[in-house]
């Protein structure tokens, strides 16, 4: 179902007519997440991609949910991946049986990850976004380690990290548990234990999903993200599964990204569980800002953190003030974020014919960073 703006344009009584009309449909889509003041030209309509099939794209304009076809040039096998209309855009249709996306406006924020395989390729998570839900069990699910990945990831989307720790009911030692993940985290980043299961948590998770705000809510399967949803929803709309004994992850509930309207006003983006989390290379690694801070204080500046004398980050080590796992972790992270890099730039530079391209945000030391 189409609405009616656009009909009218010119001067007086109607173009008093198109501007009311204009900016009832902005509050409209104000609903949904639209940061925007202006409208498309004539004959085009403005929505948000809430969901992405084999068979097409589902839309929502603010009042109503309907089918849309992309248009030929997003079917090109040439277009990046990154390119095409992901779940949170918001994009320009215009009319037909189906209606089709021919343009998808600009992205305030970007949550993407190295997609799984040989070649490099751009997934994209999440896009339009305010807040990234990171929710990890507190049950055989916990990974610290994981969680620094997921926190990595969120880093280069310009919307903010909020670490969440489920199934508050398995763990006797859930503060403890909640004290040394937020000794280990970034001071000022969010962490809350909950219990997915408890409406009371919604009131917990309000000041992320206020109206117009977006979230996406990700983890692995079985981490309680579906069951999480239908309690944000007031009602079981999302299908949830028995997780195994022996590791706590479940099977694939959720199978397709999907953006929601939630009673508080905000939008939910919950989305299949993933097992692996490949960075893009343009990572910053800020998470690690105080590991990079050490090693600057190194008596070489080319210490490679071993045996050599003087070296800070050995002497954290040694004195307990950095854990081991951190460190290696954060060794893993970085290793992978430089190998993504180089093959980044290789891509880019096939791309453009040689030509020297620019270095990936991610690869350049932090002294090279004002």
């Amino acid at each position: 179902m189409w609405p009616c703006f656009g009909l009218f344009r010119g001067s007086g009584t109607q173009g008093i007519i198109r501007a009311m009309t204009d900016a009832q449909t902005i509050e409209r889509l104000r609903r949904i997440g639209w940061r925007g003041e202006s409208l498309p030209a004539q004959g085009r309509q403005l929505a948000r991609v809430v969901a992405q099939h084999r068979a097409g794209y589902e839309l929502h304009d603010g009042e109503h949910l309907f089918g849309a076809q992309p248009a030929g040039h997003f079917l090109k096998r040439s277009l990046d991946p990154a390119d095409r209309p992901a779940v949170g855009d918001f994009v320009e249709i215009e009319p037909g049986k189906p209606p089709h996306i021919v343009e998808v406006q600009p992205r305030r924020t970007v949550l993407s990850r190295a997609a799984a395989g040989e070649r490099y390729e751009r997934q994209t998570i999440a896009t339009n976004i305010d807040y990234v839900l990171v929710l990890t069990g507190l049950d055989g699910d916990f990974n610290p380690a994981r969680i620094e990945r997921y926190l990595s990831l969120t880093e280069g989307s310009g919307a903010q990290p909020v670490v969440l720790l489920s199934k508050l009911d398995t763990r006797d030692d859930a503060d403890a548990l909640l004290a040394a993940l937020r000794a280990r985290l970034p001071a000022g980043t969010p962490v809350h234990a909950i219990n997915g299961k408890d409406p009371a948590c919604v009131a917990m998770l309000l000041p992320y999903l206020q109206p117009g705000d977006s979230a996406v809510l990700v983890g692995s399967s079985g981490a309680g993200k579906s069951t999480l949803t239908n309690t944000l929803l007031g009602t079981e709309r999302m299908a949830t599964g028995e997780v195994r004994g022996h590791d706590s992850r479940g099977r694939h509930t959720t199978t397709y990204r999907a953006l929601l309207q939630l009673p508080s006003g905000g939008c939910l983006i919950d989305t299949p569980g993933m097992r692996e989390l490949k960075l893009t290379g343009e990572e910053n690694l800020d998470l690690f800002a105080d590991i990079e801070v050490l090693a600057e204080q190194c008596r070489f500046a080319d210490c490679g953190h071993g045996s050599e004398p003087g070296c800070a980050v050995q002497a954290a080590l040694d004195s307990g003030d950095l854990s081991a796992e951190r460190w290696r972790n954060y060794l893993k992270l970085r290793d992978e974020r430089e190998e993504q890099a180089t093959t980044l730039e290789a891509k880019l530079r096939r791309q453009r014919g040689g030509r020297p391209v620019a270095q990936p945000r991610g690869n350049r030391h932090p002294r090279d960073r004002e």
